[in-house]
């Protein structure tokens, strides 16, 4: 027969409802009342029923995700961090790719809403009033995107523009242009307040491999000595296409990048980028999740973000 929650409060010689406290609520028990029941719990293998759990709270145990584009790594990192965090709360996690189509993020959601007690959204490219309506629906919590009494995760793009622009100068350059992402990014309007005019603007590009290809061919055309990616997906195609042209990275061109990949440690050269914290704002934007369930109000909390340097980027030839 199954274990149930009056075999571990008679184990434990506590109430049920300590027993449910010490689960779900464990700051409102004491450290070593909460510790025995734990015990009792995993030594009887006790498993609580979340279908009887959600009858009595009200929630479901779930929470859904969306994301623009799993190909790109930098959203499964965002997802891991979510998911061990979840994991920590015995909560469960529904993922959902958008495919960078604000009306399918928008529809995801409204789906999701009746199955799960909140959602992040990852980069939406929904429109404020969209996000509005959304967060009407079920409780939202947003990463690297702000919208008025919703709460959010920042990364600092515009500080890791500003630590870019600054390595490159170091190294002597003065010419440099920015590959632009899409012109909806939060991330990518972030980078430019970064910029501060400091740097030729071309784009927008499509934020992947393809789009960095098409991004050098037009750079080239430039009297830039150093090109910043959107993205280290499209720094991968940058490297690439200025392989195929036999331009040498770095002795001829300086390249970085932006949310340091896998990838980025692993192509030649290693790529010199800015380091994202994906998995950590994946952990942090459940917290603020938990916090809105429990009717706190809309939060902001933003990341630093730090420049890797690597084997992309050195002293111009001709500075002295």
């Amino acid at each position: 027969m199954a274990v149930t929650i009056r075999d571990v409060a008679r184990q434990a010689q506590v109430s049920v409802s300590t027993v449910s406290r010490a689960l779900s609520a464990p700051g409102l028990v004491k450290e070593t009342t909460r510790q025995r029941v734990l015990d009792v719990v995993r030594g009887l293998g006790y498993q609580p029923n979340r279908a009887a759990r959600s009858l009595i709270t009200g929630r479901t145990g779930n929470l859904g995700i969306v994301v623009p584009d799993l190909e790109n790594p930098f959203y499964p990192a965002v997802l891991r961090g979510v998911q061990t965090r979840a994991g920590e709360a015995g909560t469960s996690v529904f993922f959902c790719d958008s495919r960078e189509d604000p009306e399918t993020e928008a529809e995801l959601v409204r789906t999701m809403a009746a199955q799960v007690d909140g959602v992040v959204l990852c980069s939406p490219l929904s429109s404020d009033e969209t996000i509005t309506e959304l967060a009407n629906l079920t409780p939202l919590v947003l990463i690297n995107r702000t919208v008025p009494d919703v709460s959010s995760v920042l990364m600092d793009s515009g500080s890791g523009m500003d630590q870019v622009i600054t390595h490159l100068e170091s190294l002597g350059h003065t010419e440099y242009v920015y590959l632009g992402g899409p012109t909806m990014s939060w991330s990518h309007n972030r980078r430019l307040q970064g910029l501060r005019n400091r740097a030729r603007v071309l784009g927008p590009f499509e934020p992947n491999f393809a789009g960095g290809r098409t991004a050098a061919e037009q750079a080239l055309k430039t009297n830039a000595t150093a090109f910043i990616a959107y993205n280290d997906l499209m720094a991968l195609g940058v490297l690439s296409h200025l392989a195929e042209h036999d331009i040498k990275v770095p002795q001829q061109i300086s390249v970085t990048g932006f949310d340091d990949i896998l990838y980025a440690a692993m192509c030649s050269p290693a790529l010199t980028t800015v380091a994202m914290p994906t998995e950590e704002a994946g952990k942090v934007a459940v917290d603020l999740l938990a916090e809105r369930l429990d009717d706190a109000p809309a939060e902001r909390r933003e990341l630093p973000t730090n420049l890797v340097i690597r084997a992309s980027t050195r002293k111009h030839p001709t500075s002295t």
